[in-house]
């Protein structure tokens, strides 16, 4: 269920949490350590930028170009100090593109296809667009869902929240987005990625067998609730 914190007080041996359930009904927590994760910026004091004359925006983040080259030509900046997600797989990505435009090639990093993940219990990823952002776009989408509770797999090891839900291109049924809660999303939101990369459609992703019994399958199943709502085991 999920809770909107109030209040976190540290009381000295522990950490007392006070939030609202869905029905805005109080709730409290105890607990050892309570992990605050807001509020990140780029971390670029202490690098002396301005002694090289690198420019950056009113963020504090590191301008760069299509290529991440700064405005000076022989510095490149890449990761959490440059805009984008403050992830590491991104990083990596970029920290290749670099050594790839300094090996004299052409390389392209796709950012809409760089998955989030919140590694909580149970574990939330994402790839590509929301719903919302659809809609402001006016694009026509489809959508198609499938509980965790449905799965064989999850039923064996008792990891029963959760869902993973595809939108699709309402006429070229093109996967769009997936978004994913439950145990092991970290590591099922990379199909998703795969498939979005080569530009599968639902119906491609539907058509493609999954070991029975596994996570995986969920993905499968969503993707068949998004054609036409075919979804086998719901």
């Amino acid at each position: 269920m999920p809770y909107c914190v109030k209040n976190v007080e540290n009381t000295g041996d522990e950490v007392l949490i006070t939030a609202t359930d869905k029905k805005d009904q109080e709730v409290t927590f105890n607990a050892d350590y309570c992990l605050v994760s807001v509020g990140r910026s780029p971390y670029t004091k202490g690098l002396n930028l301005d002694a090289v004359g690198i420019k950056t925006t009113e963020k504090g983040q590191i301008e760069t170009n299509g290529h991440l080259q700064t405005n000076v030509s022989n510095i490149y900046a890449i990761g959490d100090v440059v805009k984008g997600a403050m992830l590491a797989h991104k990083a990596e990505e970029e920290g290749v593109l670099v050594a790839e435009v300094l090996a004299g090639q052409k390389p392209h990093i796709d950012y809409n296809l760089i998955p989030g993940v919140v590694y909580t219990w149970p574990e939330v990823a994402a790839v590509g667009k929301t719903e919302e952002q659809l809609k402001e776009a006016g694009v026509a989408y489809k959508s198609g869902q499938f509980p965790f509770r449905a799965l064989g797999r999850a039923r064996a090891s008792s990891d029963l929240g959760g869902f993973v839900k595809i939108l699709a291109d309402k006429t070229t049924d093109e996967i769009l987005g997936v978004h994913m809660v439950g145990a092991r999303c970290a590591d099922l939101i990379a199909e998703a990625v795969t498939a979005m990369e080569f530009r599968a459609s639902a119906e491609d992703v539907a058509r493609m067998s999954h070991a029975h019994p596994t996570f995986t399958e969920a993905i499968k199943e969503a993707a068949l609730a998004a054609t036409e709502d075919r979804a086998l085991h719901v």
